[in-house]
């Protein structure tokens, strides 16, 4: 039977990328249609607006990114938006799927909204062992709440409810826009300015001692796709680089400067807050069941990136939606 997956948020950072693994790459296999729908198309904060949207396409499998995201001072000001917004997506999303009886869903979480105060490396079975940073609770626990859900479809109705958790991810199709930006992209944009500007400084803000694992977009798209083809379980699983490859944001933001040959002077704004000072992940659970993937070089994806800014950046996401 030929599988319809619907990918929701399938035009931002992770949905682009999964698109361009099965359709410029093709990686789609024969029996899969594959639907990337996005926030113009449907607003899945209203239930009716959903519903349509499954009446429309009817899916058999559900990837679901859609949500509401941003950087660490986006977070900061607007927790209870992140709190409700997300709880209307997950709920709306989870409930019109078991109603169109979709066989499967992979939601994505975020490392981000593991306890802050906790034992170093996290792993899947410790989401939920403690509040989560103060910075961004309101996201943190509409993202724990997507996993007890699951849980509970699971428990009453036996269907395969899942999800990932990603470490920090990155790539083309990102949002640049400065002030919700995640680290890579406002860091990318924030040096473009300044070589425009002919600025001999650059300015990252924070001391840039946090440590943060990185993900290329094109990487996790192919694990996304992994998973969904083969990952059964309702219990979430970490998609991570190996802890090894950890990094300081100092260290990323070298990376981002020798991309752009930039030669100046980098300087940090220790008036500004740094958030968690490190949320190392294991991704045992995936080397067990995937043990040969390879992850694209850092060093290579960030260089990649910025040149896919200095493309884009007419058309990037520089302003908040």
């Amino acid at each position: 039977m030929a599988k319809v997956i619907l990918v929701t948020g399938g035009s931002g950072l992770v949905g682009s990328a999964i698109r361009t693994i099965v359709e410029t790459q093709n990686e789609a296999l024969p029996d899969e249609k594959w639907i990337f729908t996005n926030s113009k198309e449907a607003d899945l904060n209203d239930v009716q607006a959903t519903r349509d949207l499954f009446e429309k396409y009817k899916p058999t499998h559900v990837i679901h990114l859609a949500a509401m995201v941003g950087g660490l001072f986006h977070n900061m000001d607007n927790n209870l938006d992140f709190l409700r917004k997300n709880i209307h997506i997950n709920d709306n999303i989870l409930e019109t799927s078991f109603q169109y009886n979709v066989k499967k869903v992979v939601s994505c979480l975020s490392t981000c909204i593991f306890p802050d105060k906790t034992s170093y490396p996290i792993n899947e079975t410790m989401i939920h062992n403690g509040p989560p940073h103060p910075s961004n609770f309101g996201y943190s626990y509409a993202k724990r709440l997507l996993d007890i859900a699951n849980k509970a479809y699971y428990q009453k109705h036996g269907v395969i409810f899942t999800s990932v958790v990603p470490c920090n991810v990155f790539g083309p199709h990102d949002n640049f826009d400065l002030k919700n930006a995640h680290v890579v992209p406002a860091l990318i944009h924030r040096l473009h300015i300044a070589l425009d500007n002919g600025a001999d400084k650059f300015v990252v803000l924070g001391s840039g001692k946090p440590l943060r694992q990185f993900i290329y977009s094109l990487d996790l798209a192919r694990l996304f796709v992994w998973v969904l083809r083969n990952y059964d379980d309702v219990e979430p699983i970490i998609l991570s680089v190996d802890e090894k490859d950890e990094i300081t944001i100092r260290q990323l933001a070298e990376m981002i400067a020798k991309s752009f040959n930039f030669q100046g002077i980098l300087e940090f704004d220790t008036s500004a807050a740094d958030g968690q000072i490190k949320k190392t992940a294991s991704n045992d659970k995936l080397r067990k069941l995937l043990p040969n993937f390879k992850f694209t070089h850092l060093e290579t994806a960030i260089a990649d990136t910025v040149e896919w800014f200095k493309k884009n950046n007419k058309q990037a996401r520089l302003v908040a939606p």
